[in-house]
């Protein structure tokens, strides 16, 4: 075991508290990443406010990257050395999921109580996510990890982690949207643009950015929305379809706000298709007439991390980054310390920031 600090959940809705805590050695499968950069996503701030329960005593954070320190026996591909990325995305290889290409649903169980990670005294404290990267070091299993450029910037690697394949995987894995093809995205933060920019990559003739306002909408131009919406205005999928001409082929909600998915078929053309990616709280339930989606052949998919697979998708996106053409270091709002966490996620839950980023001193 070693003593690395980490930002601990006592209690949800509380502050995180910095505390050392211990973190054993990587075993058969696994790799000791020395993290330099993890990024706050709100599905970890949701979870720090009990949104959707689990274990406590916790570590959260998932949106990471860093170099390997150490690697377990039978790690195949990785070195120490290596610079990589590090994710949520944990998968067995062998369930029916990961067979069919799909990795970010894996069937196989993981209890994060039984994790790498201990509290100073040696009592459980929960890996959550599989991951627990608002800490110093993680020891995660190597189906979690991607190989990055060495020379490529930490902070922008590990939004790649989450939010970016997240919202560009939406559009191009999930909606597999068509050039041509129109889409309207609901929220434009950090994963609302990402889905954006993935909307431009895959070359949408239009893209309607929708949001609280005017601020967030020219940020959403810069990324590559053709027309933007106030959600505050009246039927605002009114104002989207006028743009358009007509219906998306894709509407993307990023805000786990039922308000949003209630609304959501509004915006839809016959044969189009609302991707969820905003998660509510456990329990919430949006309202549907089913009747309206059968007749227009109109459809729901749930989105989880984009359908990622990070071996086929994380290469491409890197070279798309070092063309120019997917923005990354844009997606940064501001830069912290481990010890300013709290400040880092309370400017988060303002709602302005894109994505926040912890930066740790170089090891």
């Amino acid at each position: 075991m070693q003593t690395i600090k980490a930002a601990v959940c006592h209690a949800f809705g509380a502050p995180l508290v910095i505390e050392d805590v211990h973190l054993r050695a990587p075993e058969m499968g696994e790799v000791q990443v020395d993290l330099s950069a993890v990024a706050i996503c709100h599905s970890d701030i949701s979870f720090i406010d009990g949104a959707w329960g689990g274990s406590l005593p916790a570590v959260y954070g998932h949106e990471a990257a860093g170099r390997i320190s150490a690697v377990g026996t039978g790690v195949s591909g990785f070195s120490v050395g290596d610079a990589v990325l590090v994710t949520l995305i944990r998968a067995c290889g062998q369930c029916a999921s990961c067979g069919s290409g799909k990795p970010n649903i894996c069937q196989t169980p993981y209890d994060g109580d039984l994790g790498p990670l201990k509290t100073a005294d040696g009592g459980k404290l929960h890996q959550a996510m599989a991951c627990g990267a608002f800490a110093e070091k993680v020891v995660v299993d190597q189906s979690q990890i991607a190989h990055i450029p060495a020379d490529m910037a930490m902070d922008a690697a590990s939004l790649l982690s989450c939010g970016v394949i997240t919202g560009v995987g939406a559009v191009v894995n999930v909606a597999q949207l068509r050039a041509g093809q129109d889409v309207v995205v609901i929220g434009a933060g950090g994963v609302g643009l990402n889905a954006i920019q993935g909307a431009r990559i895959a070359g949408a003739r239009r893209i309607v950015a929708v949001d609280m306002t005017e601020e967030k909408l020219e940020v959403a131009r810069g990324f590559g929305a053709t027309d933007g919406v106030l959600a505050t205005s009246d039927k605002p999928w009114r104002a989207a379809k006028a743009a358009i001409g007509r219906g998306a082929d894709a509407v993307v909600v990023s805000v786990g706000a039922i308000p949003v998915y209630d609304q959501a078929p509004r915006y839809l053309a016959p044969g189009g298709r609302i991707i969820m990616m905003g998660m509510p709280h456990v329990g919430a339930e949006a309202r549907y007439e089913p009747v309206n989606f059968a007749a227009a052949s109109q459809g729901m998919l749930g989105s989880k991390m984009g359908d990622t697979v990070l071996r086929r998708d994380i290469p491409w996106m890197i070279d798309l980054y070092q063309q120019g053409r997917l923005k990354l270091d844009e997606l940064i709002s501001g830069r912290w310390r481990l010890d300013q966490i709290n400040e880092a996620i309370a400017d988060t839950k303002a709602g302005l920031a894109s994505r926040n980023v912890i930066l740790f001193e170089k090891n």
